[in-house]
């Protein structure tokens, strides 16, 4: 995983020029304007889903973890915490399903990180991840994820 500020987001477009790609949209869309719903980048090699709605208590929550898909997450207004893990052995609770790309597991997360406007996080497909947690009180937010296929 990666946690960065977003004016630190060129260090990682030698990633892989899809991730480049992903940065590219973000920094040349007019986030702001954008409705909720999927935005095609480069077909289902890379998309970006823009989301809105509120933040939520962890206490029901689980982590998931993608096996197609690297997430690029960025906030476009507002903030939530996201729990954190690596892939190790943890209790699966719901199984991979490939049509929609993901599982989850019921242990809990190792730690949390505060996804804000300033600053975006990466999640490879062995990073357990746990967004839309509520700060103090749930939130309004409006977060972008890129989907990069690996």
């Amino acid at each position: 995983m990666i946690i960065d500020t977003f004016a630190n987001a060129n260090r990682y477009t030698s990633l892989h020029y899809r991730i480049a790609k992903a940065f590219e949209w973000l920094q040349s869309t007019e986030l702001d304007n954008l409705h909720a719903g999927k935005y095609v980048i480069e077909g289902e090699n890379v998309f970006a889903i823009v989301q809105e709605y509120k933040t939520l208590d962890a206490t029901n929550e689980q982590m998931e973890a993608h096996k197609r898909y690297i997430d690029v997450q960025y906030m476009i207004k507002g903030e939530e915490m996201v729990g954190l893990s690596l892939l190790n052995n943890q209790t699966i609770s719901k199984e991979y399903d490939d049509e929609t790309d993901y599982f989850l597991v019921s242990d809990p997360p190792s730690f949390f990180a505060t996804l804000n406007e300033e600053n975006f996080m990466i999640f490879f497909p062995t990073d357990l991840h746990m967004p839309c947690i509520k700060i103090n009180e749930p939130a309004l937010v409006k977060k972008v994820v890129v989907k990069v296929r690996v």
